[in-house]
Protein backbone atom coordinates (compact mmCIF):
# COMPACT_ATOMS: atom_id res chain seq x y z
CA UNK A 1 0.00 0.00 0.00
CA UNK A 2 1.30 3.45 -0.85
CA UNK A 3 0.85 5.95 1.43
CA UNK A 4 0.93 9.56 -0.04
CA UNK A 5 3.98 11.91 1.05
CA UNK A 6 1.94 14.68 3.08
CA UNK A 7 0.82 11.53 5.26
CA UNK A 8 4.48 10.12 5.41
CA UNK A 9 5.56 13.37 6.41
CA UNK A 10 3.26 14.15 9.63
CA UNK A 11 3.70 10.11 10.76
CA UNK A 12 7.12 9.74 10.02
CA UNK A 13 8.41 11.46 12.76
CA UNK A 14 5.84 9.72 15.52
CA UNK A 15 6.62 6.24 14.37
CA UNK A 16 10.33 7.65 15.12
CA UNK A 17 9.19 8.84 18.50
CA UNK A 18 7.81 6.25 19.61
CA UNK A 19 10.28 3.75 18.44
CA UNK A 20 12.91 5.85 21.10
CA UNK A 21 10.42 5.81 23.88
CA UNK A 22 12.09 3.06 24.87
CA UNK A 23 9.96 1.07 27.81
CA UNK A 24 10.45 -2.55 28.35
CA UNK A 25 8.51 -4.26 31.14
CA UNK A 26 9.72 -7.40 33.07
CA UNK A 27 7.36 -10.31 31.55
CA UNK A 28 4.30 -10.90 33.77
CA UNK A 29 5.66 -14.59 34.10
CA UNK A 30 8.87 -13.41 35.38
CA UNK A 31 10.85 -15.60 37.56
CA UNK A 32 13.62 -13.82 38.10
CA UNK A 33 15.66 -14.52 41.45
CA UNK A 34 14.93 -11.77 43.92
CA UNK A 35 17.56 -10.03 46.10
CA UNK A 36 20.11 -10.47 43.56
CA UNK A 37 20.84 -7.16 43.48
CA UNK A 38 21.32 -6.74 46.77
CA UNK A 39 24.27 -8.91 46.20
CA UNK A 40 25.94 -5.64 44.36
CA UNK A 41 28.32 -3.02 46.29
CA UNK A 42 29.35 0.32 44.82
CA UNK A 43 30.41 3.40 46.04
CA UNK A 44 28.85 6.46 47.12
CA UNK A 45 29.75 10.10 45.97
CA UNK A 46 31.98 10.38 48.74
CA UNK A 47 33.79 7.15 47.96
CA UNK A 48 31.88 5.23 50.70
CA UNK A 49 31.97 1.31 50.05
CA UNK A 50 27.86 1.03 50.10
CA UNK A 51 25.66 -2.87 49.93
CA UNK A 52 22.54 -2.42 47.98
CA UNK A 53 20.75 -4.50 50.70
CA UNK A 54 20.26 -1.21 52.26
CA UNK A 55 17.82 -0.07 50.02
CA UNK A 56 15.56 -3.82 50.56
CA UNK A 57 12.37 -3.08 50.91
CA UNK A 58 12.27 0.14 48.97
CA UNK A 59 11.08 0.68 45.25
CA UNK A 60 14.37 1.65 43.09
CA UNK A 61 14.77 4.24 40.36
CA UNK A 62 18.47 3.81 39.19
CA UNK A 63 18.99 6.81 36.71
CA UNK A 64 22.77 7.26 34.91
CA UNK A 65 22.93 11.01 35.08
CA UNK A 66 24.88 14.06 33.84
CA UNK A 67 25.68 17.47 34.52
CA UNK A 68 26.17 18.83 30.39
CA UNK A 69 23.04 16.95 29.22
CA UNK A 70 19.77 18.43 27.28
CA UNK A 71 18.04 16.09 29.69
CA UNK A 72 20.15 17.24 33.03
CA UNK A 73 16.83 19.39 33.84
CA UNK A 74 15.50 16.10 34.46
CA UNK A 75 17.34 16.36 38.29
CA UNK A 76 14.53 18.82 39.21
CA UNK A 77 11.95 16.16 38.56
CA UNK A 78 14.17 13.59 39.46
CA UNK A 79 14.12 15.35 43.42
CA UNK A 80 10.49 16.10 43.38
CA UNK A 81 9.18 12.69 42.25
CA UNK A 82 12.16 11.73 45.14
CA UNK A 83 10.29 14.09 47.93
CA UNK A 84 7.11 13.26 46.31
CA UNK A 85 7.37 9.64 47.12
CA UNK A 86 9.45 9.13 50.28
CA UNK A 87 9.55 6.68 52.19
CA UNK A 88 8.65 4.12 49.89
CA UNK A 89 10.99 5.08 46.59
CA UNK A 90 14.59 5.74 46.42
CA UNK A 91 15.89 7.46 43.51
CA UNK A 92 19.90 6.29 42.63
CA UNK A 93 21.84 9.11 40.86
CA UNK A 94 24.89 7.48 39.18
CA UNK A 95 26.57 9.95 37.12
CA UNK A 96 28.95 9.06 34.01
CA UNK A 97 30.50 10.32 30.88
CA UNK A 98 29.61 7.54 28.46
CA UNK A 99 27.71 9.65 26.52
CA UNK A 100 29.10 13.31 24.86
CA UNK A 101 31.72 13.89 27.36
CA UNK A 102 28.46 15.62 29.05
CA UNK A 103 29.90 14.58 33.00
CA UNK A 104 33.26 15.66 32.64
CA UNK A 105 33.60 16.93 36.54
CA UNK A 106 35.08 15.58 39.05
CA UNK A 107 32.87 13.58 41.83
CA UNK A 108 33.15 16.94 44.33
CA UNK A 109 32.16 18.83 41.62
CA UNK A 110 29.46 16.68 40.39
CA UNK A 111 28.10 16.86 44.54
CA UNK A 112 28.24 20.53 44.20
CA UNK A 113 26.63 20.96 40.86
CA UNK A 114 23.79 18.56 41.79
CA UNK A 115 22.90 20.07 45.86
CA UNK A 116 23.64 24.18 44.56
CA UNK A 117 21.94 24.12 40.90
CA UNK A 118 18.60 21.01 41.73
CA UNK A 119 18.61 21.24 45.65
CA UNK A 120 19.10 16.88 44.85
CA UNK A 121 18.92 15.37 47.92
CA UNK A 122 19.12 11.25 46.64
CA UNK A 123 21.89 9.04 46.49
CA UNK A 124 24.17 9.35 44.06
CA UNK A 125 27.25 7.26 43.32
CA UNK A 126 30.94 7.46 42.14
CA UNK A 127 31.07 8.68 38.76
CA UNK A 128 31.46 5.53 36.84
CA UNK A 129 30.53 4.09 33.19
CA UNK A 130 26.96 2.51 32.56
CA UNK A 131 27.95 1.31 29.18
CA UNK A 132 30.33 -1.24 27.97
CA UNK A 133 32.86 -4.03 29.43
CA UNK A 134 33.62 -2.08 32.00
CA UNK A 135 30.31 -1.03 33.13
CA UNK A 136 29.65 -0.59 37.07
CA UNK A 137 28.36 -3.66 38.70
CA UNK A 138 25.16 -2.41 39.10
CA UNK A 139 24.84 -1.99 35.38
CA UNK A 140 26.08 -5.01 34.72
CA UNK A 141 23.39 -6.57 36.38
CA UNK A 142 20.53 -3.90 35.29
CA UNK A 143 21.43 -4.79 31.50
CA UNK A 144 22.34 -8.64 31.74
CA UNK A 145 19.41 -10.48 31.18
CA UNK A 146 21.16 -13.45 32.47
CA UNK A 147 21.50 -11.71 35.88
CA UNK A 148 18.36 -9.40 35.81
CA UNK A 149 16.16 -12.09 34.21
CA UNK A 150 15.29 -10.44 31.15
CA UNK A 151 16.48 -6.87 30.36
CA UNK A 152 19.46 -6.73 28.49
CA UNK A 153 18.69 -2.84 27.51
CA UNK A 154 22.12 -0.71 28.42
CA UNK A 155 21.68 2.80 28.74
CA UNK A 156 21.70 4.45 25.29
CA UNK A 157 22.03 7.86 26.42
CA UNK A 158 22.07 9.86 29.98
CA UNK A 159 19.08 9.61 32.19
CA UNK A 160 17.69 6.40 30.69
CA UNK A 161 16.02 4.86 33.94
CA UNK A 162 15.47 1.48 35.55
CA UNK A 163 12.67 0.61 38.15
CA UNK A 164 13.38 -2.18 40.73
CA UNK A 165 10.62 -3.38 42.49
CA UNK A 166 10.45 -4.08 47.26
CA UNK A 167 11.79 -7.29 46.90
CA UNK A 168 14.68 -6.46 44.22
CA UNK A 169 13.34 -7.98 41.08
CA UNK A 170 13.96 -5.51 37.71
CA UNK A 171 10.47 -4.03 37.02
CA UNK A 172 11.24 -1.85 33.78
CA UNK A 173 13.85 -0.02 32.10
CA UNK A 174 12.91 3.53 30.25
CA UNK A 175 15.29 5.67 27.79
CA UNK A 176 15.88 9.29 28.52
CA UNK A 177 13.08 10.72 26.43
CA UNK A 178 10.52 9.08 29.40
CA UNK A 179 10.41 11.36 32.33
CA UNK A 180 10.59 10.98 36.16
CA UNK A 181 6.79 12.01 35.96
CA UNK A 182 5.88 9.97 32.79
CA UNK A 183 2.65 7.48 33.62
CA UNK A 184 4.05 4.43 33.06
CA UNK A 185 6.85 5.21 35.96
CA UNK A 186 3.90 6.47 38.51
CA UNK A 187 1.84 3.22 37.31
CA UNK A 188 4.54 1.33 39.16
CA UNK A 189 5.20 3.00 41.95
Amino acid sequence: MLIPLKLKQIFSPLVKLFIAKKIFSAPSNNNIPANAIYDISVKDIDGNLENLSKYKGYKLLIVNVASECGYTPQYTQLQELYKTHQPKLMILGFPSNDFGRQEPGSNEQIKIFCSEQYNVTFPLFLKSSVNGEHRNPLYQWLSDKNLNGWCNEQPSWNFCKYLVDENGRLLNYFSQLVGPFDKEILKNL
